[in-house]
């Protein structure tokens, strides 16, 4: 396997854990995802203003603007998405928050004119067809089930445009550069978000802070940034398919963590999630 999809792989797997980390904390979900995006900034951008420096004053005014904008999606897709683990279990909330290759293997094509062969469309329709038999039972469910699944899916929508502008922007700028820029305009309208509703940062357990830490190294500074580097090599359809793989990680985690069992629905899910990315990949790889 070559080196990005091992890398596209490890940022998976790490990008599994964020939802678990969440469900342990009793923070409002605005306020745990401004603290992650906070914490992972304040790390990365003095690794980037040393490393990055010279790349950082030569880049564009339409590049830095592209940037924002990204980092504006991502911070959109954060606090839709954590809220709605308020209402679903994580396994559903995942699944429908990573149906998002619809949306970008659509965009892609019509964008950036990126091929989409008819063995990766059957695997995003496998793929998706697993997610929406995970998410089954919250429809079942009903009301804040209900609810949940409808922020997960619109937070599938702002991570589409999070990764459709990585895609263009990674082909010219360093990852350093990128994710710097990109989590610290996340970080800052999060930021004015948790202030404007007046959410606060202090008065909260040792246990919840610990998962404000750990939300910013694993799952953000370690995940979203393999994934993002991956975005120069592979294309963003081929990294949302990948990313179709956290809902089966999630699972497992929830249920050796939290003690949430996975139903048949969730595991047939998972099996149909898992057959697509394989099935997408396997064209990818040898063309």
């Amino acid at each position: 396997m070559k080196q990005h999809y091992w890398a596209l792989a490890a940022g998976v797997i790490a990008v599994a854990f964020a939802a678990v980390f969440i469900k342990k904390t009793e923070a409002p979900s605005i306020v745990i995802a401004a603290a992650r995006l906070t914490l992972a900034a304040l790390v990365i951008t003095p690794v980037a203003l040393v490393k990055a420096r010279a790349e950082l004053k030569q880049l564009t005014a339409r590049e830095y603007l592209l940037s924002v904008a990204s980092g504006g999606f991502l911070a959109l897709h954060f606090a839709l998405w954590i809220a709605s683990l308020r209402y679903a279990t994580v396994t559903s909330s995942v699944a429908l928050v990573t149906a998002s290759p619809i949306f970008v293997a659509v965009a892609s094509w019509l964008l950036f004119k990126e091929k989409i062969t008819r063995r990766i469309l059957l695997g995003i329709f496998i793929s998706i067809v697993g997610a929406i038999t995970i998410g089954f039972n919250s429809w079942i469910l009903g009301g804040a089930s209900v609810k949940g699944s409808l922020l997960a899916l619109s937070g599938a929508i702002a991570v589409a445009g999070y990764l459709l502008i990585g895609r263009r922007l990674r082909q010219k700028m360093g990852i350093l550069s990128y994710v710097s820029l990109t989590y610290t305009a996340a970080a800052i309208v999060l930021l004015i978000w948790t202030f404007v509703v007046g959410g606060s940062f202090t008065g909260y357990s040792g246990l919840t802070y610990l998962m404000f830490i750990l939300l910013a190294l694993v799952p953000q500074l370690i995940g979203h940034s393999l994934l993002n580097w991956s975005l120069k090599y592979v294309p963003a359809t081929m990294v949302t398919i990948a990313v179709l793989g956290e809902p089966v990680g999630a699972t497992i985690l929830a249920f050796a963590i939290l003690g949430e069992v996975p139903t048949g629905f969730e595991i047939a899910g998972g099996l149909l999630i898992l057959g697509g990315i394989a099935l997408a990949f396997s064209k990818h790889e040898r063309g």
